[in-house]
Order: structure tokens, then C-alpha cells, then sequence
């Protein structure tokens, strides 16, 4: 087991007990490049998590272990400076937010590591960071509220580690119920529990394993479109500030007036919106069925519309169509590559991973990883049971 690692290590490194803190990874069900719009978010936190074994220090020393990297770092309160190592900035980044906010903040010695895959879009980073706040908040009993925990591990990734993530994955990370989805208002930051507590069903992600180098530059000008989007409307309607506030009727009004590939960024962006409320009513009905449907409908406007996927991605999904057992599925996260998102019943993940992973073999030459996972906590401390 990870956690019993991650301690032995711990002890062995530094003869001490430990403070034990799970931090998960994540899932985003629907709600796809909605939140730069305002709008809403609907994610989970899952089974996988990394681990940290963490004591404090009298004196401002911080000693870090990263167990699957099996690398060491050392840095002082006192002194914190972006090193080109990368995986050190995430949890420095974290100590220079607590320390801005006024906290009187000690050293500490650490020991993390986990199962979060790197790079699958499950948030690894978050976890990270926002795992390490909870920990030193803990430890050294700051008296941080959950919400400013998420805030400044976000802050963290933007203004330490130089990545301008948005909140979510932070907000997950705290804020995580098992049996439940969260729907994050991005604009208010206001949040509401939905059920998902299915038994007979599995998350499964299917990862393309390609990465394509369009994603963050793509990513940037979709923003873009948006706000150019935004911008034309809001001259006959000021009390439009993002996507958030625009109706499908109000938009089509603008079908004429809008470049064509900006009406579909919007176009996407207010169905988004619309769906990601269908899909909670689907679910405070138990229809999972409507659910999952409205999953492939967002695939289709992510493919289409918002020309953020790829052929990979497409089969993966086109692949589990007609399929019974599989609820739904569409790519998740900033697209070109990564993981497509599948809902299926426990009784054929196997036999349905085993005849996509060979088409996708035959089609791509690629060998398809898959992780399949379910709803768990968020940042939690743990018993030493």
C-alpha cells in the first residue's frame, strides 16, 4: 500500500512519526472549457491520490522526498527560488502563499508520493499542492479555511510554478465527497453537492497517448474568441460580462453579425452551460442514461464546434458508441490528446478495454493505457490504521 510506503520511507529518512495526509487526483464529468467563461464545472475527486508522510521543524529547513522520483530536495523558508528541477516549485509555491498571507510558518520534513499517472489529466499537479496546504495547515494549525486552502494552492501554480490553471482542480481537491460530484459556480466560487453513487458502474479513462504541442497555444486563443465573442454582444446587451449571461436565442440573433468560428466557440460554450444543468437534474433523478447521453453530446461540440479534439480522441469515443453497458464518454480536459472519460458497467470493462485497446492498436499503432477509478474523498488526514 502507497501510505505505508510513503511512511516507511519517512521514518527511515528522518526516525520520527509522521503526520499521514491523502490528496486525490481528479475528474471532470461535463462541464469542458467552461470555467475562463464564468460558467460551471461539474468534477470529482477519485481513488488515486499521492500521499504525504510530514512532521515540523524548529528551525526554517524544509526537507523533501519525492518517493517516486526517488529524488531529494532542500530549501529554506527563508529563502525560495524557482529551480529548473520543476517538481520542487509546486510545494514551494504552496509555502510562499501561506507565508503571504501572513503565517508564521516553521520548516518541515516530507515524504509524498502516489498513483495519480502523470500527464493523464488527473490533476497530479492540485494534488500536489493543494495536499501540501492542507497538510501545513494542519500540522501547524494555521487556521485556514478550505476555501482560501484552494485559493492559494492555485495561486501557487500561477504566480510560483508560471502555469495559469484555473480553480478547479484545486477546489476539487479540498472540497471532494465520496458518492458525489461537485458543481463549481466559477464565477461566484458557490458550490452544490450532486449524487453519484453507482455501484455497478466504473470511471474509465482511455489515454490516446499523444500529446500534441497545439494544446496550450489553442487553449489561449479559444479564451480569446470567447471574449471577441463576449465583446460584440455586450454593445446592445451591457449586462452581459462573460458566455455565463448569453442565451442560445440571444446568440443566434448574432449569427450573422459573428465571424462563423467565433458563433461556435459561443455556440459551444452556452450549450455547455445549458447541458452541464440538464446533466444535474439527470442525476438528482438517478437517469443516468440522460446523463450520459449529454456526454456525447459535449463531445460532439468540443470535436465540432470548439475544434479542441483529434482523430484519437474521436475514435476512442466513436468506438464505445451503440455499446449498452457504456453510458457515455467524451474527451475530458484542455484537448488535443490526453484521456477520453467513459462511463461503464463493471460486469464488461474488461472485455470493452480489451476490444478498444486492440482497434486503437491497429488504427494508431499505439497501446492504449487505461485507468479505471471511482469517487472517493478529497484532501483527508488519515488514521494510522
Amino acid at each position: 500500500m502507497l501510505s505505508k510506503l510513503v511512511t516507511q520511507k519517512f521514518q527511515e529518512l528522518f526516525n520520527e512519526k509522521p503526520l499521514l495526509v491523502r490528496s486525490p487526483g481528479r475528474v471532470n464529468l461535463i462541464g469542458e472549457h467552461t470555467d475562463y467563461n464564468e460558467g460551471f464545472v461539474l468534477p470529482a475527486a477519485i481513488d488515486k491520490a499521492i500521499y504525504f508522510a510530514i512532521s515540523p521543524r524548529n528551525d526554517e529547513k524544509c526537507n523533501l522526498f519525492a518517493l517516486d522520483m526517488n529524488d531529494s530536495f532542500q530549501f529554506s523558508v527563508n529563502s525560495l527560488q524557482f529551480t529548473e528541477k520543476h517538481w520542487p516549485n509546486y510545494l514551494m509555491g504552496v509555502v510562499d502563499q501561506i507565508l503571504k498571507l501572513g503565517c508564521n510558518l516553521k520548516g518541515f520534513n516530507c515524504v509524498f508520493g502516489g498513483d495519480i499517472p502523470i500527464g493523464a489529466g488527473m490533476s497530479s499537479s492540485a494534488a500536489i499542492e493543494a495536499g501540501l496546504a492542507f497538510a501545513l495547515n494542519h500540522i501547524y494549525n494555521l487556521g485556514i479555511d478550505k476555501l482560501s486552502l484552494v485559493k492559494l494552492a492555485q495561486k501557487a501554480e500561477n504566480e510560483f510554478v508560471g502555469v495559469n490553471c484555473g480553480i478547479m482542480d484545486q477546489y476539487i481537491n479540498i472540497f471532494g465527497k465520496s458518492g458525489n460530484v461537485l458543481r463549481i459556480d466559477c464565477r461566484s466560487l458557490e458550490y452544490d453537492y450532486f449524487p453519484f453513487d453507482y455501484k455497478d458502474i466504473s470511471i474509465v479513462l482511455f489515454d490516446t497517448g499523444v500529446s500534441h504541442s497545439l494544446a496550450s497555444s489553442e487553449y489561449n486563443q479559444r479564451r480569446k474568441e470567447c471574449t471577441l465573442g463576449v465583446e460584440l454582444i455586450k454593445k446592445d446587451h451591457n449586462q452581459i460580462k462573460s458566455l455565463r449571461d448569453v442565451t442560445l436565442t440571444m446568440l443566434n440573433g448574432y449569427k450573422n453579425k459573428l465571424d462563423s468560428k467565433i458563433f461556435r466557440r459561443c455556440k459551444y460554450v452556452v450549450e455547455e452551460n445549458d447541458r452541464m444543468m440538464k446533466a444535474c437534474e439527470s442525476l438528482n433523478k438517478k437517469d443516468l442514461k440522460s446523463f450520459g447521453t449529454l456526454m456525447y453530446q459535449t463531445h460532439e461540440g468540443l470535436s465540432k464546434d470548439y475544434e479542441v479534439s483529434c482523430k484519437e480522441l474521436d475514435y476512442l469515443v466513436e468506438l464505445t458508441t451503440n455499446n449498452p453497458g457504456v453510458y457515455g464518454a467524451r474527451m475530458m480536459g484542455g484537448g488535443f490528446g490526453g484521456c477520453t472519460i467513459n462511463l461503464i458497467e463493471n460486469k464488461i470493462v474488461d472485455e470493452t478495454k480489451k476490444i478498444i485497446s486492440e482497434k486503437y492498436k491497429q488504427k494508431f499503432n499505439i497501446d492504449l493505457k487505461t485507468y479505471i477509478t471511482s469517487i472517493g474523498n478529497g484532501t483527508s488526514v488519515m488514521d494510522e490504521n
